[in-house]
This record gives C-alpha cells, sequence and structure tokens, in this order.
C-alpha cells in the first residue's frame, strides 16, 4: 500500500506544479520552454517513482482479447493524439516560436476547426485512451487512475484560462461541443 500512497503523491506534485505553473512568466520568451522542461522533468519523476513503487508487481492475467482490445485503445489514442497534433503551432506549444518572434503573443487564437469541432480538449481525449488502454498491470491502472484524475483537474484549470482569455467566445463554443467524447457530433 505504500507504493501506492508514494506513487498517488508524486502524480499530485506533478498536478500541482504543471498546473501551478501554467500561463505565468517563467523568464520572458524563454517561458514556455522553462515551463515544457519542468514539466518533462517532473513527469519523468513520476514515472521513476512509479517503476520503484509499483514497476515489480506482475501484469494482470487478462485473456488475450482483452489484451488485444486494450492494445487498440491504447493505439487508438496515439492515432487521437498525432492526428490532433496537426491543428496546433507546435512550435509555440513547444516554446520555440517565442524564441524566433518574441513579440508574438503566447498563445494561439481559439480553435474551432479539425478535432475541436468534435471535441474541446482533443489532446486530452488521446491521453485518456492512451492511459486506459496501457492499464495491463498494477502500475497502468494506476497510471490511467491518476493520470485520468489529473487530467480533469487540468481541463478545470484550462477552462478557466480559456474563459479569462476567449471570454464569451468560449463560453458559447463550451456550451455546443463536449470536452473529450464527440457524443454531439460535429459543429459548424
Amino acid at each position: 500500500m505504500s507504493g501506492h500512497l508514494a506513487y498517488a503523491l508524486a502524480w499530485i506534485a506533478f498536478g500541482l506544479s504543471h498546473s501551478g505553473l501554467a500561463g505565468r512568466d517563467l523568464g520572458g520568451r524563454w517561458s514556455r520552454i522553462a515551463y515544457n522542461a519542468i514539466a518533462v522533468a517532473a513527469f519523468l519523476a513520476v514515472g521513476g517513482v512509479g517503476g520503484w513503487a509499483l514497476g515489480g508487481e506482475a501484469a494482470f492475467d487478462l485473456p488475450i482479447w482483452g489484451r488485444w482490445l486494450l492494445g487498440g485503445v491504447h493505439l487508438a489514442g496515439w492515432a487521437v493524439m498525432l492526428l490532433s497534433a496537426r491543428y496546433y503551432d507546435l512550435g509555440r506549444l513547444g516554446g520555440l516560436s517565442q524564441l524566433r518572434h518574441p513579440d508574438q503573443p503566447e498563445d494561439e487564437g481559439l480553435r474551432l476547426d479539425g478535432p475541436h469541432a468534435w471535441v474541446r480538449h482533443p489532446l486530452y481525449a488521446g491521453a485518456f485512451l492512451i492511459l486506459w488502454g496501457a492499464a495491463l498491470s498494477p502500475l497502468g491502472l494506476a497510471t490511467a487512475l491518476w493520470g485520468s484524475l489529473y487530467l480533469l483537474i487540468g481541463t478545470y484549470c484550462e477552462e478557466r484560462r480559456l474563459l479569462a482569455r476567449y471570454g464569451e467566445e468560449y463560453a458559447a463554443y463550451r456550451a455546443r461541443v463536449p470536452a473529450f467524447v464527440p457524443w454531439r457530433g460535429r459543429i459548424g
């Protein structure tokens, strides 16, 4: 049980740092790169704690169809993630655009095209599928649980930032488009 507690605490520390630092100035035009470096280091630390605490536990004894099903969910998550990434300015997301063009705004405009016409957070939707598709062991299941909880809390924090930035335009979009599961169909 102490391994699960250590892993939970690692996820909580990651979530607090990741959501707490989002949108803050961490060094002018180097801010986004600094934020991403901290996020990667914190995420690797979470993985290290998970490997230490739960990595030695055996995989679940699932039937072959269950392993294939989870593998398909996992791969679908990567497909959603990669297809959705095409609709983001990855240079800006990574911080390189801010170095080349320091006068450009930190965030890009509100996206309503591509996967954003179906769900508000397509990258998170892909992340949920990746996490749950990898729940083949106690470590994978704990990662899916804690990672999903972080995504839900992170979404709440991000939605508040998006409402502050885009105002009524985002509020109207949020009223029409679901967060993660495209159950309403495509807008527009």
